[in-house]
Parts: structure tokens; sequence; C-alpha cells
């Protein structure tokens, strides 16, 4: 009897245990099933009308009247129950890069609005991370500079509103031209009178790096050539245009009208190379105005800028700049809209302006005391007008370095030619994506 009451005791205590780990499995399996759904979700339907205290995220504020935190307290100051912190990443490139991919990834809403340098724009677009500025959510763009938005563009929709841009300039030593060349003919010709004055020509930034990839494409878009198509993964750079346009600055070099010592400059060797009078013709960007014309320089009062020259007339700089999108997991996407407004308004952007930070409103370049501030403007506006976006991929990274990596071998000592140079791009960039 005593046997029978154990036998039945402990059947009950199993049908119970059982009953108990059923009913933790199927809550188990209702949860992750819930969770699932809502993670499937499309993030960039929700949230659309949410307000509140909003992060923005850019690298560090390098600039002497502190812009950024400018814009940022002239916005609280109207906005008190929308407040917006500032998030300053550091100096680098890449940290910045990877730190907003690592939030991103992880579907955060701790940053709400982020500052993307221009060619990471397509790629954060394309992996679903940003807010389509369309519909509701569509930003005017009529007042802005055309080539800064399509920077922000990516598969014919806008995804962030330009913060700043930049252009490429060319510096020249006005004391020995005059007039400064409008082509690359026009430009190579005047080499004569570099050599007469002991001077290297002309130097861009050509160590295989990404320089090297903004002055390839300068040349070969001033050329007519292409990168990508439409859909920033067709390659398109296999073309006479950009044979036509890499061959200009292979024979330069080869000529010496590009020095030797070019093939290892960034923007400093370059940069110093110039203000130490040792070049006629430099390619670079215009921050470097300010150092060019200060004490420490030798050719102070001795240059002037102009547009890069091109093919035929003004040439296609390379854009730089932020774009400035709205994070699809933010939480407070009514406010992120309202602050991408400001931020392209005639008032954020005078700030912008004053800062040093080339403009996307057309009308700051006309403003006569920024002018007087920055002489460099007017010139900056025409470069700025003609400039073509690097190549607008999801696959930058991976394209930059084709071009790079093909680019180089041609420059230095010929190692390979121009049309084996471009079928290597061609090749690179119909690999970028796999």
């Amino acid at each position: 009897m005593a046997l029978k009451k154990v036998t039945s005791l402990r059947s009950s205590l199993l049908s119970r245990a059982m009953f108990a780990a059923a009913s933790t499995a199927l809550l188990t399996a209702t949860f992750a099933t819930g969770c699932s759904s809502d993670s499937g979700s499309n993030p960039t339907s929700q949230n659309l009308t949410g307000r509140g205290p909003i992060t923005y995220v850019e690298g560090k504020d390098t600039t002497e009247t502190g812009a950024v935190k400018q814009l940022i307290d002239r916005w609280n100051a109207a906005h008190p129950d929308e407040q917006v912190t500032f998030k300053e990443q550091s100096n680098d490139a890449s940290q910045q890069q990877d730190d907003l991919k690592q939030h991103l990834q992880a579907k955060s809403s701790d940053y709400d609005v982020i500052a993307l340098d221009v060619p990471w724009t397509a790629e954060f677009a394309a992996k679903g991370w940003l807010q389509p500025l369309q519909d509701s959510f569509a930003i005017d763009t009529s007042t802005l500079l055309s080539p800064p938005v399509a920077s922000a563009t990516y598969n014919g929709t806008l995804y962030a509103a330009p913060r700043n841009t930049n252009g490429g300039l060319l510096f020249y030593r006005s004391d020995l031209v005059p007039n400064p060349p409008k082509t690359w003919d026009e430009m190579l010709s005047m080499c004569p009178i570099a050599r007469e004055n002991n001077l290297g020509c002309y130097a861009g930034q050509f160590a295989p790096y990404e320089g090297l990839t903004v002055n390839v494409a300068e040349v070969i878009n001033a050329y007519g050539g292409t990168f990508v198509g439409p859909d920033g993964k067709t390659p398109t750079v296999d073309s006479p245009q950009s044979r036509a346009g890499l061959q200009v600055l292979v024979d330069a070099y080869d000529r010496g009208d590009i020095p030797k010592e070019a093939i290892g400059y960034q923007e400093p060797q370059s940069q110093n190379a110039f203000a130490q009078g040792k070049l006629l013709f430099l390619r670079t960007w215009p921050s470097f105005y300010g150092p060019a014309a200060g004490e420490a320089s030798q050719v102070a009062g001795k240059f002037n800028v102009a547009p890069l020259p091109g093919k035929d007339g003004v040439g296609a700089s390379t854009l730089g700049g932020y774009n400035a999108a709205i994070s699809a997991y933010s939480k407070n996407k009514a406010t992120a809209l309202d602050f991408l407004r400001f931020l392209i308004s005639e008032d954020a952007q005078h700030i912008v302006a004053s800062g040093a930070l080339p403009s996307v409103r057309a009308s700051m370049y006309d403003d006569p005391a920024l002018i007087a501030k920055m002489p460099y403007l007017p010139a900056l506006k025409e470069s700025i007008a003609s400039a073509v976006p690097r190549p607008v991929t999801p696959y930058y990274q991976a394209v930059s370095k084709a071009v790079q990596d093909n680019a180089y071998a041609a420059l230095d000592n010929k190692k390979i030619s121009v049309d084996e140079a471009i079928e290597g791009m061609q090749k690179g960039i119909e690999t970028a994506g796999s």
C-alpha cells in the first residue's frame, strides 16, 4: 500500500513538472515570436511623430568659432522641451564611422541625428539605417547647391540634409602666373615657368590613400568619365573618357610636371611644399588658405586661388563635407526632422559659414562680410557648382581601394599601363559587393 502511494506521488510530481516545463516552453516561444515579429518590422515606419530630446552625433568640432556648439545652443534656446545633446566623436574618420556602425547595427536609439562623411551616405542608406526624407519627411532643398544635395541622395531618394560641403581649389603663384589656367592643357603648358624658377609645377595628393581617390576622380570626371551607374553598383569606369583623364596624370608625372616626391604627398606634405615656395600650382582644400596667407608662409601675398582646371573649362571637384541624417531607430523623429530643417536654414548656415565650413546655401557665397573674411569664397562657389560627389555606392570603401591601387600602380614608374589600370578599376568595382 505504501509503495502504491509513493508511486502515485511520483507520477503526480512528474506530471506537474512536465506541465510546468511545457508551459515555460510555450511562454518562451510566444515571447520569442512576439520579439521576432516586432524586430522584423520596418523601423523607418515607426516613431514618425515622436518628439522630445535628441542626440546629435558628429566628429570633433575643429572650427575656431565652435560652430557645432553654436548651432546646438541656438536650437536649444528656442526649443526648451526638445533639447539637443551634442555627442562629439573623435577627429579620426575611421573611428567615427565604426562608432556609428556599432550603434546602428545594434538598432540603438541612442543616436537620433548623425553626421555622415559624404561617401558614407549611400552605404548607410542601403543598409536601411537612415530615415528616407520623402513624403511627410521631405525637406526643401530649393535654396541649396545641387551637388551637395546629390551627395545625400541614393537610388533617387534623399536620405540626408547636406550640413556643410567642400570642394577642391587650385592654389597658384599669382606673382608668377597672373591669370590662372582654366584647363589641364593650359596649366601644364605653364610648367616651363616653374622650371625657370626652380619650382615643381603641379601637385595634389598622390600617396595611396583616400586623397589619391579624390585626385584621380577629379581628373577622370573632368574628362567625362564615371565610376558607377545610377544604381551605385554597376561599374562604368572602363571608358575612353576615363582613360583620357588618367593618362593626363600619368604623363604629367612621367614628364616631371608633377614632381617625383609628390607620389608620397598627402595633404600636409603637399601644403607644406606650396607654403615653402616649392610649387607653382597645388590642388587642395580651402582650409589651407589661412595657413598659406599666414606669417610662417613664404608665399603670403604671392598666391591666389581658382576653381580646378578641367578638359575644356572649369573642372569637376570632388565634394567633401557632412550630411546630417536621421537614424531609422530614433524615437523622436519629428524633432529630428525639425532639427534637420534648422541645420539648412539661413540662420544656421550663416553660423556654418562663419566657422569656415563651406555652406550648402548659395547665398552665403555672395555675402560681402564672409568674402572679406574668406576671400576664396567666389572661387569655391564656382568649384562646387561643377563638383561631383565621390562614387555614390554602398560599397564605397572597396571602390575607393580599387581606384587607389590601380592609379598608384600606373603612376609609380608605370608598373601597369593606363589601360590595365582602368581595367583593374572596372574589375575591382565589379567585385566590390561580393
